[in-house]
Formats: C-alpha cells, structure tokens, sequence
C-alpha cells in the first residue's frame, strides 16, 4: 500500500494505492486547494494536512509515500528549485523531503520524489493506455506542455516544450494559449479556454478549423521525436486531450502515412495518472521499515 500524491500549482490530491490489485483504497482519496503563494509553512501544513487525512483512511504498517512534482526540482534531495514561476517562490532551497518526512514522522528514504509529467505516463504504462507496452512517449497538453518517454519501467523527461518549432517553441503551438490566440486572430472574438472553443466547436466552422489545425501542428511536433526515439505508443493526456475528438481525425491524417506501426492512443487515467505514476515508483522495490 503505498501513497500516491499529485502536486500542482493550485492543489493537492492524495490517495492510497494497492500496488498488487492496482486499485485505490476507497475513502482514501483527498483534495484540496492549495495558494502556491502563500508563505512556505502555509504550503507545507496544507500539503501535510492532505497527506495525514488520506492515510488516515486505511491503517498501513509503514507509511511510503510517492510524489509528482513539477519542476524545477531535485528530485533525489527533495530540494525546491522552482523561483520566478508564479508558484512556490516561498519553497525555494528548502528541503521538501525532509521537512515532510519530519511532520509525517517517516523516514525520508520512504518519500519519493518524481517529476509530474514522467509520473503521468508511468501511471499510463502501469494501468492505463499504455499498459503492456515496453517503450511509450507521453504528452501532457494544457496550460504548458509536458513530456516524458517510457521504457522498460522507467520513466524520464523529455523536456519538449521548448524544443524549436515553426516560429517558435513547440509550447507556442501546442498549449492553451495558442487556442485562444489563434481563435482570436481568425475571430476577433476572445474564449476562456480549450473547454469553451470545444463547446463553441459544435456549432461554428471556425472553431472546427482551429481544431483541425492544432491536430495537424501536433502530428507535424510529433514526426521526428517518433522517428528518433521509436515508441510503440503514443499517450496523449492533459485538459486539451478532453477535446481529443475534434482534433484526433486531422492529426491521423498525417500520422498515420509517417509514424507505421506507432500507436496513438488517449489517455485514459484522467487526474488520476500522475497518483498511479507516483505511487508505482515502489512497485517491485523493497520497502525498509526505518525509524524516523
């Protein structure tokens, strides 16, 4: 039984997972909002309230815990690197690992630390779109973009998002806000978000085509990161992904002539991903039972 965590900009959620039936426990899983800019005992109290009331759901014998976290990170000291990002400025050069295990009176060896977007396809590879595949390449498309590989158990970053792409970097194109600014230049009219211009897509040709244009920068990104790294699977997750349907039948249209035998597939985990690929990182290691 181990404790999977998901930390973003703006929330927490923790739940307990059986590594063996590759369940949750029922009653374990736990969010709430967090103010990434308040003071640094502020975060660590609300991230360590959470964590508390999830294992306070099912008794275990030795609290181990697996974290996502974005970056910038040290993930193996457990050291916030993240400063000038809108979020957890108050964390940085404090030893997150230490401090919680501290608070949760565990051995800091029992909390492990992962980068979110490599969580995300672990989670997919131990039980969603890309269970049963040895090599799997996974992209994270909402506010940012994020990316990972998969290969035999272990996951990386792949750091994609500011890869050189057309004008730009790939996240110009391939984010939330290339939606709305691409809607805007074609309209002149403003939308909030990917969700409103899929809602607005039902009705409006423009909107359609917005779409279908993202799908094809999506397959054009994807061409040489393929043909480099020659994934089985493509895993696709993120808020945008929710839209898949409006954008799945341009990109095919380029993939499926470039990429052979490489499937693309959506994710299937949802918000749970990020809590399986971090809750995963024990799977098959031995667990010390330590004194903190």
């Amino acid at each position: 039984m181990v404790l999977g965590v998901d930390i973003g900009g703006s929330h927490i959620t923790a739940a307990l997972l059986n590594l063996e039936t590759k369940t949750f426990m029922q009653g374990s899983l736990v969010r709430e909002y967090v103010n990434a800019k308040e003071a640094a005992s502020q975060i660590i109290d609300a991230w360590n309230r959470v964590i508390c009331k999830s294992f306070s759901a099912y008794p275990v014998q030795q609290k181990v815990i697996g974290i996502a976290m974005p970056g910038p990170f040290d993930y193996e000291t457990g050291i916030s690197l993240m400063k000038g990002q809108d979020k957890f400025d108050a964390l940085y050069g404090l030893n997150i690992k230490d401090t919680l295990a501290s608070l949760l009176d565990v051995a800091p060896t029992n909390i492990h630390f992962k980068n979110d977007a490599e969580c995300f396809l672990l989670g997919e590879a131990f039980s969603g779109a890309a269970a049963n595949f040895n090599k799997a390449v996974g992209l994270t498309l909402g506010t940012g973009l994020g990316s990972s590989i998969y290969e035999n158990g272990v996951s990386k970053d792949a750091d994609l998002w500011c890869s050189t792409f057309k004008d730009g970097i790939a996240e110009d194109y391939l984010s939330t806000r290339w939606f709305t600014q691409r809607y805007y230049l074609l309209t002149g009219e403003k939308v909030k978000d990917v969700k409103e211009l899929a809602d607005l897509a039902i009705y409006h040709p423009i909107a359609r085509e917005v779409f279908n244009e993202f799908g094809k920068n999506l397959a054009l990104f994807l061409e040489g990161f393929i043909q480099k790294n020659k994934p089985e699977v493509v895993v696709i997750g993120g808020n945008i992904s929710n839209a898949f349907d409006l954008f799945e039948d341009s990109m095919r249209q380029i993939t499926l002539p470039l990429y052979g035998e490489t499937i693309i597939r959506r994710a299937i985990l949802g918000e749970e991903a990020p809590l399986i690929g971090a809750a995963s990182c024990w799977h098959k290691k031995e667990i010390k039972i330590l004194a903190a």
